[in-house]
This record gives C-alpha cells, sequence and structure tokens, in this order.
C-alpha cells in the first residue's frame, strides 16, 4: 500500500509539542521525517518525565515514526550539511522564534535559492510580525492574548487552565499540517515551494469566530461561564451526581432537551430553556436531582433517550471505553522492556489509513547513514563527530 506522503521528505526541526506533533502526522502517513536535533541533549522533551528506563514517554508520544540525525547548527560545517540535507528535502519544519534561522544564515530567502520547491513551515507563539513576534510565550499565554481563557470557568472565579494543550496543538500543529498540505498541492501545480508562517496565537484565535460573531452583531462581551457553550445554560452544561462524579447534557436543540425534561418529568423546563434569567434556578434544581442517584444510574435511566448525555470519564475509564476500543484508537507499542498503550492517528482513510508507527529514534541514531548517503565518508564523519558537528 502506498501511503499519501510518501517520496515525501520532511527536515523536523522543531522541539517539545507543536512542531513534532505535526511532524509525527506527516509520518503517520508516509513521509520520511528526519528529526535534527542538537548533540548536546537534543530535543528537550527527551529529558521531561515520567521516564521510562531514561526515555521520556512525553517524547515518545509525539515523536514515532522518525529519524533522527545530530547536528549543531551553529557550526559551519553543520550549516553545510543542512543545505545538502534541504536540496533533497520537500518541507522544513522549524519551531524557533522568529529570526533564528535567518541568524543561523539558514532563512528561506537562502534556502530557496538551494531548492525552488522546497516548502517552509514556521510554528511559533506570535508569528513574523506584530508587536509581539519576539516575545516567549507557552499555549497558557496563547489561550489568554486571544480571550479563550477569560471564558473558560465559573463566574465570578478565576479563569480555568483548560487540561489540554489546545493553542500548541489546534492553534499550532494542526494548522502546520494543513499549511504543509496545502502548500504541497500547490506546488503539485505550479512547481514551486512556498513560505508558512503558523502562530499559535492565530491559530487559537480562529476557533473564537461564534464569540466574535456574537461581538459584532450585538456589541456583546461574553462572560466567563455565563453563555450558551460555556457553563451559563442549564441545556448544556456538567452536574454532580451523588457518588461525586459527573454527567455532562449538551441537549442545545430543543427537541433534545425537551426530551430530556419529560423523561425528568419537569416538562416546566422545556420552554425555559433559552431565558436567560431562568437559567440559576433551573440549574440549582438540576444539581439536587441528579444528587439523588449515582452517575452510572444516571447514564443507564438516560441510555435509550437520544438527548446527548454522557458520564464524565476519567482517563483510565476511557481507556477501556467500547467506542474508544471499536474505533481502534488505540495501539501497543515496546519502550525497553514494557508495553504500553498509544494512540493511533485519528484520520480513518478506506484506501491510504495511517500507518501506526512505533519506534522512537535516539538521538542521532540515523547520521551516519544519513551523511553516507549525502556522500560523506567514515574518516570525514569521524572528525565532525570529534569537533561535536554531529
Amino acid at each position: 500500500m502506498i501511503l499519501p506522503l510518501e517520496g515525501i521528505t520532511v527536515l523536523d526541526l522543531t522541539r517539545l509539542l507543536p512542531g513534532p506533533f505535526a511532524a509525527q502526522v506527516l509520518a503517520d502517513f508516509g513521509a520520511e521525517v528526519i528529526k535534527i536535533e542538537d548533540p548536546c541533549g537534543g530535543d528537550f522533551l527527551r529529558t521531561v518525565p515520567p521516564y521510562l528506563n531514561d526515555q521520556s514517554v512525553f517524547f515518545h508520544s509525539v515523536n514515532r515514526g522518525k529519524k533522527s540525525i545530530s547536528l549543531n547548527l551553529k557550526s559551519e560545517e553543520g550549516r553545510e550539511i543542512f543545505k545538502k540535507l534541504t536540496v533533497r528535502a520537500d518541507v522544513i519544519l522549524e519551531g524557533f522564534r522568529p529570526g533564528v534561522m535567518d541568524k543561523l544564515g539558514l532563512g528561506y530567502d537562502m534556502l530557496k535559492a538551494i531548492n525552488q520547491r522546497l516548502i517552509c513551515c514556521s510554528i511559533s507563539g506570535y508569528g513574523n510580525s506584530g508587536p509581539y513576534r519576539d516575545k516567549a510565550g507557552h499555549d497558557l499565554n496563547y489561550m489568554s492574548y486571544a480571550g479563550l481563557t477569560a471564558l473558560t470557568g465559573c463566574p465570578g472565579q478565576k479563569p480555568v487552565i483548560p487540561g489540554v494543550q489546545i493553542a500548541d496543538i489546534g492553534g499550532g500543529s494542526l494548522w502546520a499540517v494543513m499549511a504543509v498540505l496545502l502548500a504541497l498541492q500547490a506546488r503539485a501545480i505550479n512547481g514551486c515551494g512556498q513560505y508558512c508562517d503558523i502562530a499559535m496565537l492565530d491559530g487559537v484565535f480562529a476557533w473564537s469566530f461564534f464569540f466574535l460573531a456574537g461581538h459584532e452583531l450585538g456589541g456583546e462581551t461574553f462572560g466567563r461561564g455565563s453563555e450558551i457553550l460555556n457553563g451559563g445554560y442549564a441545556c448544556y452544561n456538567i452536574y454532580t451526581t451523588g457518588d461525586n462524579k459527573y454527567v455532562s447534557l449538551g441537549a442545545i436543540e430543543p427537541k433534545f432537551w425537551s426530551g430530556f425534561c419529560f423523561r425528568l418529568g419537569k416538562q416546566e423546563f422545556i420552554e425555559q430553556q433559552y431565558q436567560k434569567e431562568a437559567q440559576e434556578s433551573i440549574m440549582q434544581e438540576l444539581e439536587a436531582i441528579f444528587k439523588t442517584r449515582t452517575r452510572d444510574e444516571w447514564v443507564e435511566h438516560f441510555a435509550d433517550l437520544d438527548v446527548c448525555f454522557s458520564p464524565v470519564l476519567d482517563f483510565s475509564e476511557t481507556l477501556q471505553n467500547g467506542q474508544i476500543k471499536q474505533r481502534e484508537m488505540l495501539a501497543k507499542a515496546d519502550i525497553v522492556d514494557r508495553t504500553i498503550n498509544i494512540i493511533r492517528n485519528p484520520i480513518k482513510m478506506s484506501a491510504t489509513p495511517a500507518r501506526v508507527c512505533r519506534d522512537v529514534p535516539l538521538i542521532g541514531a540515523d547520521t551516519d547513514r544519513i551523511l553516507k548517503g549525502l556522500g560523506y565518508t567514515e574518516e570525514y564523519i569521524r572528525y565532525l563527530r570529534d569537533k561535536n558537528v554531529i
């Protein structure tokens, strides 16, 4: 079976989460991804616990299916090797702060002179322009600037930190994958590469279209925990059950809300679904009702009803969930002397499904083989290693 990205070579200069996750998605669909790491330690994520025999499980999660070459880009010899790799590459993925590649003498203008078909995708916090261009940041900072942290949590309480890295992955990784695929398609038409500038602030701000639409039409300022989709309405909310667990209700459409209310014997709530002044009292009454049974009893109570009702599972329960298993979202991988679960690529394709990559490279595991492929002799490779170029 030929995968969609077979024959595409990606040079992955990224570290930590956003870039490595994007590169792994490309590897899942057949791209040859060569991870380029500094000889002194490599990707910082390698050092982040928890460990299995000195290997970071976090690193393992986003770097499967890649090759690794150790390369000091601050050395002249290292830059020359990188340029030779660029001649054969289709895509460069980098996650440095804006301007770093130019300072290294490896900016896009220079690289495209070597390879006109080259696609370079940069993932940074704030992009290559604007007053925040050179600021440091992490997921929480991008979410906060985008106005989304302020919308997350309960009214009158401080904002809540999201449980996963929304800006890193949703604002960075996935937009970067789309940019690379779009650039590859454009190149198939016109034969030319291009530069893709992905800012995680831009990417996560783009998720706020509903809030912007309401703001523009009504001049309305949305409140934390007070809107339809962030906890302000009874029909779309989380409730505590008698065993101190939780259930979630997503009955936005009137037909779902109506069915839910009938099953509870609370038909009087039906007409009040979107009456803002009625929400607090409805939610208080529902909280009291849900505390009369356990979570699983409530799940069973609504099991035959189409009302968008579900238990709030903890992660260990999710791993045992029948839907997750049926969709084959988990696979097994060996890390040193232990077998663990890994998450499969969620994209389901009938003819070219993603491959399940289980192997993660050690730092520089493929350096010698790649350099020999570029024409370097064993003697010169030893010289480069002695100089800490590789």
